[in-house]
């Protein structure tokens, strides 16, 4: 049996979040995707893996129509990633980065399990699909051979949408209230684009798609990309719901899609699975006491479906999970151990944390250095770290 702490701190290890230095080619977290939510949230969860993010740099010219390109001091915290990286709506619909290279195994790994994951994965855009008699994947991939057909260009997303909509039948379409147009249903939309070999243009909003060049999607994901291995891996020991919750896809696909070299463990009084080649890595992991990190509010070690284990306390969890507007989490002394959230006033940035109980003078002084990182990332001047206490 093992228990919260060996989970974290395996966890952390298997996350290189007790790296110093890494790369793109050796980070582990680009195999399941790493998240890009909210003001550069992709590239943190890099810079704290040890990554030098800011010598990724786009190849070529910016080619952005002129409405899509930020400013030069939006582009502050770090340069644009290029040949290295590459930014596609994946998992949940959401935009992750992952290696440039491993773009068309990734687009075998994400592909739905079946048509039942495909609607799944959908939601409400399914029911009409089904009135019309269309198969959920049928429809995918329809709605991707119109989308490569008009992005022969980099191309702003409601530009896209809007020829969608006059191109794509009834079943295919909503109308959408807050802009009061017909859209193509969203979920739909964005799992179709990198069936369409489409990626995201990073830094744009409204976010610009532009062709994946040279894009063929693999036959096969392999073992490195492949989704319910690197949840194992990754965020390890888990169940079979946790990590069908973590993808949207119906239970039943993901259990008879389970690896042949999962092992049993038990945590707590619950039977969980992680790979065999990690379980004498899980039985023996321990805490390195001087790992402070604050992760970003969509960072994966914080996208564990067992939320559970790793803030036990439910008021704590409702601090760090609320509906909208999420925190960040402080990562010290092989735990979690309060939240945190950014405060910027013209050139000063401060941040603000809170914590969960008293922290000794060692780890708020592991924490302050960590909020002077944040501020270089962010290009900005650290003025205080505010301790709510």
């Amino acid at each position: 049996m093992v228990d919260q702490r060996q989970v974290i701190s395996f966890r952390v290890h298997a996350q290189q979040l007790d790296r110093v230095k890494g790369t793109v080619a050796d980070t582990a977290v680009l195999d399941i995707g790493v998240q890009d939510t909210g003001p550069g949230g992709g590239l943190w969860a890099l810079a704290i893996r040890g990554v030098e993010v800011k010598a990724i740099t786009r190849a070529g010219d910016d080619r952005r129509p002129d409405h899509a390109r930020p400013s030069a001091a939006h582009f502050a915290p770090a340069a644009l990633p290029g040949k290295d990286l590459i930014l596609l709506w994946t998992v949940r619909g959401a935009p992750h980065y992952y290696r440039r290279a491993d773009a068309s195994r990734v687009a075998a790994a994400v592909e739905p399990f079946s048509d039942d994951d495909a609607g799944k994965r959908i939601y409400d855009a399914s029911k009409p699909l089904k009135q019309a008699g269309i198969a959920n994947l049928d429809a995918l991939d329809e709605l991707a051979k119109q989308m490569r057909a008009i992005v022969t260009k980099p191309t702003v997303k409601g530009d896209l949408s809007g020829r969608l909509a006059k191109v794509m039948p009834e079943p295919y379409l909503r109308f959408c209230r807050p802009c009061n147009a017909i859209h193509p249903y969203e979920q739909t939309f964005r799992l179709a684009a990198v069936r369409a070999g489409l990626e995201l243009q990073p830094d744009t909003s409204p976010p610009v798609l532009e062709r994946i060049r040279g894009f063929k999607k693999a036959g096969d994901a392999g073992d490195q990309v492949d989704l319910i291995r690197a949840y194992l891996r990754l965020l390890g020991p888990a169940t079979h719901k946790h990590v069908a919750d973590y993808l949207d896809a119906p239970l039943k696909d993901v259990k008879a899609r389970w690896p042949e070299d999962a092992v049993a463990v038990k945590v707590g009084s619950q039977a969980r699975w992680v790979l065999a080649a990690d379980e004498e890595a899980l039985e023996s992991a321990e805490a390195e006491a001087r790992v402070a990190r604050l992760l970003g509010p969509f960072d994966l070690f914080l996208q564990a479906r067992d939320r559970e284990t790793i803030v036990p306390d439910s008021a704590r969890a409702k601090q760090l999970w609320p509906v909208l507007g999420r925190p960040g989490a402080v990562l010290a002394g092989g735990e979690l151990v309060g939240a945190w959230r950014p405060r910027k006033s013209g050139s000063s940035f401060t941040v603000a944390v809170q914590p969960w109980r008293r922290l000794p003078a060692a780890m708020r002084q592991d924490i302050t250095e960590q909020a002077e990182r944040l501020a270089a990332y962010r290009d900005v001047k650290l003025k205080a770290v505010d301790f709510d206490t």
